[in-house]
């Protein structure tokens, strides 16, 4: 004859881990959805200057109008000796996206 096992009477199903997870996971996305929305709502500093020549109710210059004297580049001075070196035409390799033909198989072996 077979033994028969006692059952043990079910307990009522508590709260798990993941249930508690889930619970905290969507109180954060709450919390961040709020202060995303805040975030939002909030005016923005001007942390620009005032360009007073530059508003809407200012005449604009035409294609006749020239910079004052003062701020004309003389094109016939001489470039001093310290930034010659600047203005040098660059005379290296062109750089590309692409790499050169043949220089995946000269890296390998």
């Amino acid at each position: 004859m077979a033994k028969h096992k006692k059952h043990k009477a079910k307990t009522p199903p508590t709260a798990g881990v993941s249930t508690i997870r889930t619970l905290a996971l969507a109180a954060t996305g709450v919390a961040v959805g709020l202060f995303g929305v805040l975030l939002a709502r909030r005016r923005p500093g001007n942390a620009e200057h005032a360009a007073p020549d530059l508003a809407l109710d200012q005449p604009r210059p035409g294609t006749i109008d020239r910079a004052p004297e003062a701020f004309r580049p003389d094109p016939t001075a001489a470039v001093p000796a310290s930034e010659r070196e600047g203005l040098r035409p660059a005379t290296g390799p062109v750089p590309t996206i692409a790499a050169p033909r043949g220089s995946m198989r000269s890296q390998v072996g």
